[in-house]
């Protein structure tokens, strides 16, 4: 089957994701300074998790361009992915409700580690269902930034409870690793 419904079903709950991320955060109390710089922190984790949204939307959106067909497996693999993606705005309110306490900053890089795992089986999926010479298969080569992203994670998840700032510049750190523009796919198709 072609990609196409997957692809525009993926935009539609990561539009809602970004949706509900805006919508769960509180307002300052009033209309001073002193309150809005309360909110700076939870403000700050919503951009974290806005870049970290729209990274996902953006290489899935590269990833399908070079994708030809797909099938079950993919289409569950990318279910798992969205499911991880959707679980986003809870831990984002999480980390506000709980004052960014560490099981909560934890659990956000679980939740992003998992999305990370999702993506990755996304792609094996798409390499499975297109074989080793699609240009899929081409473009991914080893994956090296995905395997040191799932690695960053599995680093940053315990350091929450011992440096919790740690944690948190893990997480930026897969960001960074990320926000270069990923060129794989479109120098494998441009030929």
């Amino acid at each position: 089957m072609k990609a196409g419904r997957m692809e525009a079903f993926t935009d539609g709950v990561v539009a809602i994701v970004i949706t509900i991320m805006v919508l769960e955060l509180k307002v300052p109390a009033d209309g001073s300074l002193a309150a809005l710089a309360e909110r700076v922190p939870i403000l700050l984790a919503y951009v974290l998790s806005f870049i970290n949204v729209g990274l996902y939307w953006n290489n899935h959106h590269h990833l399908l361009q070079a994708t030809t067909r797909i099938d079950g497996r993919v289409l569950w693999a990318n279910l798992f992915l969205l499911f991880w993606l959707s679980l986003v705005p809870f831990v984002i309110r999480w980390l506000d409700d709980s004052s960014f306490s560490p099981v909560a900053t934890a659990a956000y890089g679980v939740v992003l580690g998992m999305a990370a795992v999702g993506y990755s089986l996304t792609e094996h999926a798409i390499i499975a269902c297109g074989g080793r010479e699609s240009a899929v298969a081409r473009a991914v080569g080893s994956d090296l930034k995905g395997k040191i992203s799932i690695a960053i994670y599995v680093l940053a998840i315990p350091a929450a409870f011992i440096l919790q700032w740690l944690s948190v510049l893990l997480y930026v750190l897969v960001i960074l690793l990320w926000l270069v523009p990923d060129r794989r796919i479109e120098r494998t198709l441009e030929g």
